[in-house]
Order: C-alpha cells, then sequence, then structure tokens
C-alpha cells in the first residue's frame, strides 16, 4: 500500500485564543480538528534512518514480545477508524479521521520498516474484515489508545531515563509517541462532541456500547486475552512492560512517570480541549495506597 495524504487540510476557520468553546458546539468541532491538522508531521516511514544498535541493545529490542501484536494493533486501529471515516458526512471532521487512519498506517509501516532493519521475525498478519458496527470499532480503537497510550508515554520515558534505549532510537521513535497524544486529544474530543450531537434517543445505546468496550479493554489487559508467561505475545504489554524493558521501577515511581509524562505531554494543546481524564484518574487513584520502592 502507498501511502499518501494530501498536503493541504480544510481550513476549519480560525477560532480566537479568547473566545470560549462549548463542548459539543460547532467551534468544539472545528477546534479539535484544526488542532489535528496543524500538528500534523509529514514524516515518511520509508526514509527514516534506523540507527545502529550495540549487540547488547540490539538483542534486548529484538526479544521483545510485542513486535507482532503492536504491527497488527496498527493495522486494525487504521482500518476501524477509516471505516468510521466512511460514514462521516462533515466534510472537516471526515479529512480528520481519514488523517487519524492514514496515521495509524504510518504507524504500521513505521515499525514494519523497524523490525526489518533490525532483523525481527514476525508471524504472517491475519486477514483484517471491515467491522460491521465502524462505530463501535471507532470507539474501541480511541479507548484503547487512551489506556496504551498514558503507559506508553511512561515507558518510552523510563527507557530514556534509564538509557535502555539509545538517545538516537529515542529520538527515531518521538514523531508516533507525539501522534499518540494526538490521537488521544482528538478522540476523547470527539466522543465528547458525538455525545452531545446525537439524536437523544440514540444517546442510551451509545452509553451501553461505551460500557461494553470498557468491559473488552479491562478483560484484556487483566491478562485474560494472553499470556506471555506462556510464549503469547502480550497485548498488555504497556501495562507490565517496564519489566520487560529491564527498568528497575517500583509500581508507584512508574505511576509517577506515567502521570507527569502524559500531563507534559498533552499541556502544549489548547487548554479549551479535554483531555483524557479516565485512566490519569485510576491511576492517581491507585497511587495514593502505593508507596515508593525502598533503595
Amino acid at each position: 500500500m502507498t501511502l499518501a495524504f494530501p498536503a493541504a487540510f480544510p481550513d476549519p476557520g480560525e477560532i480566537p485564543a479568547d473566545q470560549p468553546v462549548a463542548i459539543g458546539s460547532e467551534a468544539h468541532k472545528r477546534l479539535f480538528c484544526r488542532t489535528l491538522f496543524a500538528t500534523f508531521n509529514p514524516y515518511k516511514p520509508a526514509v527514516i534512518d534506523w540507527p545502529k544498535l550495540d549487540p547488547g541493545t540490539r538483542k534486548i529490542v529484538t526479544s521483545l514480545p510485542i513486535w507482532d501484536i503492536a504491527v497488527q494493533t496498527e493495522n486494525r486501529a487504521g482500518l476501524f477508524v477509516a471505516s468510521y471515516g466512511d460514514l462521516v458526512d462533515d466534510p472537516i471532521l471526515k479529512v480528520a479521521v481519514e488523517l487519524d487512519a492514514f496515521e495509524e498506517r504510518r504507524h504500521r509501516y513505521v515499525l514494519a520498516n523497524m523490525v526489518e532493519a533490525y532483523g525481527i521475525k514476525l508471524a504472517p498478519e491475519p486477514a483484517y474484515p471491515r467491522p460491521r458496527d465502524p462505530e463501535w470499532a471507532f470507539t474501541r480503537i480511541g479507548y484503547s489508545e487512551c489506556i496504551d497510550s498514558f503507559f506508553a508515554f511512561g515507558l518510552f520515558e523510563a527507557a530514556r531515563r534509564t538509557g535502555f534505549f539509545p538517545p538516537e532510537l529515542i529520538d527515531t521513535f518521538e514523531p508516533v509517541i507525539h501522534e499518540e497524544g494526538r490521537h488521544i486529544l482528538f478522540f476523547v474530543n470527539w466522543a465528547a462532541w458525538h455525545r452531545r450531537t446525537m439524536p437523544f434517543w440514540r444517546r442510551p445505546w451509545f452509553e451501553l456500547k461505551v460500557l461494553a468496550i470498557w468491559a473488552c479493554l479491562i478483560w484484556e489487559r487483566i491478562g485474560i486475552a494472553s499470556n506471555t508467561a506462556h510464549g503469547a505475545q502480550d497485548s498488555n504489554f504497556t501495562v507490565n512492560g517496564a519489566g520487560q524493558l529491564g527498568v528497575d521501577l517500583s509500581a508507584a515511581e512508574l505511576m509517577d512517570i506515567c502521570l507527569s509524562e502524559n500531563d507534559r505531554r498533552l499541556a502544549v494543546y489548547d487548554k479549551r480541549l479535554l483531555r483524557p481524564t479516565f485512566v490519569p484518574g485510576v491511576v492517581r487513584f491507585v497511587r495514593c495506597f502505593l508507596r515508593p520502592k525502598q533503595p
């Protein structure tokens, strides 16, 4: 597949910084779409210069139990987001969703090029049927990324601080991590806008969908769906990945890093936009009962 996206985006119009924006309003929609457009990075996966790794680092990186599931997840995410984009009539929102799908697919190519550069063997990819309910699929991908990105921010920073990954590899992956922040910001604002603009009679059904999606995601992430102890790929890696990265952090320390990085990465965007609150809120609550590891 050739990755291409138009160089020009539709102009949602200026929204003065001092203008209040009501959640669910036309201005709100234009603001979160405009933010996605304005922060687009046109890098091309094919021209990324992957840094050479010393033998020890290369062995650790290639042995991580995540690459198959990571590539498959990004491919599935691109399909699910694009399927919802096919249903969107609003011209500005449609292009924003299409851009989101493009970036998800681009992540797949970044990962595929990386594993090829470092000689990582991947299992054959399964077929990806189009979802029967595109709204469900898009919503599930969005909330899943809210979980995974929160922990990925912390793991990425922990790997940087400890020197687990060399600075060159950190710099190479930074655009992908940056995009994950953009995606969850776009999603939570879309979800809030979508709730307020859908017909009243559809809202109970949508909320039931959301509850079912959270139940599925929690079920996956408590380790029922996969178990690395038995050699399976780990869809729960972003939650328990510190140990697999060889980073010696207590749960409290990792939570602190995740919370700090989540706040830092999302602080750069317009203050009138919503931020994800559920996962950071749960982690802050759990963190109250944990003590840092004693030296």
